[in-house]
């Protein structure tokens, strides 16, 4: 699914015009990568949580010439389902 694709459910749900349902979409998504950049986590009820975890410098292989590197530390952003989400998941069709 696109973000096209979600404004067009969105504008059948709720009958408006598409390029308001596409500015809805645009606007949530920007609020939520602003609200994980600048708090670090995002929860959102009956849906899940968006976390900023912080991965330390491991040492990792080349695979073609199995020289030992070192991966650096970075950022990446985790998503773990609500448990409502998993049971929609796992029992509905």
């Amino acid at each position: 699914m696109t973000k096209a694709d979600l404004a067009d459910r969105i504008q059948e749900k709720i009958s408006c015009q598409k390029k308001e349902a596409v500015e809805l979409v645009e606007l949530v998504m920007e609020t939520l990568k602003d609200a994980i950049v600048t708090e670090g986590h995002v929860k959102i009820s009956g849906f899940g949580n968006f976390a900023v975890r912080q991965k330390a410098d491991r040492t990792g292989r080349n695979p073609q010439t199995g020289e030992a590197i070192t991966i650096s530390s970075r950022k990446v952003l985790t998503f773990k389902p609500s448990l409502i989400l998993k049971n929609r998941i796992n029992h509905e069709p």
